[in-house]
């Protein structure tokens, strides 16, 4: 592999707009316009851009000439550099517009760049979700309730308590609370820790953020803001949409086969198929099949109560001709179920998706409906992986999430088999690998193409000399867990060494490999007069966690508070360190997916990603050689202080 270069840009905003991946690869598309032409110009762009992934299925030519004419008349005016990446903005703003500015999971696209109108009812509707969920906190009771006539929540979020204790609400435990620098009055630099452990955190739970830096925060972007807070709250109430949590989701499905589907299924897609399951039941006649338009007569609101709960119904609900009536009737009926109103009559009758959906998980998660006799329960159980398979899955999902990639990965296992997303992994981080002329996109109902995509996915593995001997795509195609697990572990590695390598000034060109992670690791807290050593990453002394403080304070002697730490001699206090390294580790700009379990346990895999995430964090702020600006955001998301877009697919041409 060649190693990466930096493409640097003056103006820091469009710098942010762009992965160095998108970047390398506009730059490479730049220069050979210009090699060709001995000059660019807007007139060269069409041709150009009408090749590139993201605009191939959206625009011809004809239609590109259009959309860059409408800006500037004159075609023929020679651009730089900057002047190309301004242009490509501009067909990427009308592609979102385009399409609808959807995407395909509630997960992606919410922080987008190019929409700045906020929404009042979701803002006021996120508000009250706030006030209710963390009026007893010790911090931030003497700022609520917030008003949402004002910006008070933006003006909030500022110094970034707010959504670091959200987060906490969504996935309990995720940020160690003591991590979080929560004085009446933070200066700069504790403000950009915070939002560093926020945003590093939110992907840690599953929210894509490659489309908001720490400098968003701080300066309190309403738009960016509400669309974070929107995955946040999205994440919490669609925590139990899955069989791990609410095996019962059974009842929903007819056979063993069906159940592996919704293992597959989103969780919103899980919930309209909760929500249909019942209204079926009740005779309700149509199909829901969104959270918008089908919902703004009311009448499925009415017939799924009906279903949930008739000792609370009336008919009265039904026979109004008023949706806005109609739509109140049930708002007072799910109040009786305990399901607080964080949505109008008028969110309802207007379809807003976003608050429509947050209704009917909180209606599913006060009263689902469903039976624990289920005859397929049982099987469900049986699919439910062992505690370290779990844990690798959540790791890589969460990873590959973070990529930015098209494509939201719900389920690892079940998401993976078709090919496409290894193969968009494998785009992003090594761009040119993947022959898409031979790639076969989703929906794949011949078995025969997920088997070819797979298979591209092994060979372009052979290339880059992993593992792989006796492993074929019919193997990723069948859900094999351990050789899938094997596969994204080398993937994960080998971006990991290839980024560290980057760094020349310490590698000098030389491959890195494990034994170097380790020296350095070693070395690093040997000159902080410190002496405690790890002989491996599965060491089994690393388990109280005194080390990776020590190495954390030894390459940032200010973040961690010694009258937090214990000897860790007890499991207790082992979590204790544990949680506390994540969090601080997250807190100085490390991207990391590990579990405190996985530290206390000396999980080698992570052990390795967590040392080498602090190895490169540390050498970025020494200026470690040209090639610092190649961020983990790039390459293995070891580092989060990126702002970059997250549109539209990576601006690879097909040819």
């Amino acid at each position: 592999m060649s190693s990466y270069q930096g493409v640097i840009v003056s103006d820091p905003w469009l710098q942010s707009q762009f992965t160095q991946v998108e970047l390398r690869t506009l730059k490479s598309k730049f220069i050979n316009v210009r090699t060709q032409h001995g000059r660019v110009t807007l007139g060269d762009l069409p041709p150009v851009f009408s090749k590139l992934k993201a605009f191939t299925e959206m625009f011809n030519e004809d239609e590109i000439k259009t959309v860059l004419g409408e800006s500037n008349s004159d075609m023929g005016e020679e651009i730089d550099f900057e002047g190309f990446l301004r242009a490509y903005l501009n067909l990427q703003t009308h592609a979102i517009e385009k399409s609808g500015g959807t995407k395909s999971s509630f997960l992606k696209a919410t922080t987008t760049t190019f929409h700045h109108a906020i929404n009042e009812s979701e803002k006021a509707s996120y508000v009250a979700h706030i006030n209710n969920y963390l009026a007893e906190d010790k911090f931030l009771k003497d700022f609520l309730p917030i008003d949402p006539a004002t910006d008070a929540l933006f003006d909030l979020a500022k110094n970034g308590v707010l959504l670091c204790k959200l987060i906490n609400v969504a996935v309990p435990g995720t940020i160690d609370e003591r991590a979080i620098n929560t004085k009446k009055v933070l200066n700069p630099w504790e403000r950009n820790e915070n939002h560093t452990l926020c945003l590093n955190s939110a992907k840690a739970i599953g929210c894509t953020v490659v489309n908001i830096g720490t400098q968003d925060l701080a300066e309190g972007r309403p738009h960016l803001i509400l669309g974070l807070i929107s995955q946040i709250i999205k994440i919490q109430v669609l925590a139990d949409l899955n069989l791990k949590k609410t095996p019962q989701l059974v009842e929903l499905v007819d056979d063993s086969q069906d159940v592996e589907e919704l293992l597959s299924l989103a969780p919103e897609k899980v919930l309209l198929k909760w929500m249909n399951f019942h209204l079926k039941k009740v005779g309700y006649e149509k199909q829901v099949t969104n959270f918008s338009t089908d919902l703004k007569d009311g009448e499925a609101y009415a017939y799924l109560l009906n279903a949930l709960a008739p000792e609370h119904s009336t008919p009265s609900t039904l026979d109004t001709s008023d949706p806005t009536e109609r739509a109140n009737m049930v708002l007072q009926q799910a109040e009786k179920l305990e399901c607080k109103r964080f949505l109008t009559p008028k969110d309802i009758v207007e379809g807003s998706p976003n608050l429509n959906l947050a209704f009917v998980a909180q209606i599913f998660h006060n009263r689902n409906g469903l039976s624990t006799e289920s005859k397929n329960m049982s099987y469900a159980e049986m699919m439910t992986d062992d505690v370290e398979t779990s844990r690798e899955e959540r790791c890589f999902r969460l990873w590959i999430n973070s990529l930015g990639i098209s494509t939201y990965v719900n389920n690892l296992f079940e998401d993976v088999r078709n090919g496409w997303v290894m193969l968009e992994v494998l785009d992003k981080l090594f761009p040119g690998t993947v022959n898409w002329k031979q790639a076969n996109k989703p929906p794949i109902k011949m078995p025969f193409k997920k088997v070819e995509n797979c298979n591209q996915v092994i060979n372009i593995g052979k290339d880059l000399n992993f593992s792989l001997v006796n492993v074929a795509g019919n193997d990723v195609v069948a859900g094999n867990k351990k050789l899938i697990v094997a596969f994204l572990w080398q993937l994960m590695r080998f971006s990991m060494l290839q980024l560290l390598k980057n760094l020349r000034s310490f590698s000098h060109g030389k491959e890195i490999t494990d034994a170097d992670i380790l020296n350095w690791a070693n070395n690093k807290v040997k000159k902080s007069g410190r002496t405690t050593q790890m002989e491996s990453f599965k060491d089994k002394s690393l388990s109280n966690g005194v080390f990776f403080l020590e190495l954390l304070t030894a390459v940032e002697p200010r973040v961690v508070d010694w009258n937090l730490v214990t000897k860790g001699e007890t499991d207790e206090d082992k979590k204790s360190n544990a949680t506390y390294i994540i969090s601080v580790a997250r807190k100085i700009g490390c991207s990391i997916f590990l579990l405190p379990e996985d530290v206390i346990e000396v999980n080698q895999k992570m052990i390795l990603t967590l040392t080498a995430s602090i190895m490169y964090f540390c050498l970025q702020q020494q200026g470690e050689g040209p090639d610092d600006s190649d961020l983990a955001s790039e390459v293995s998301r070891l580092s989060v202080d990126g702002s970059v877009s997250d549109a539209a697919p990576s601006p690879q041409a097909e040819d």
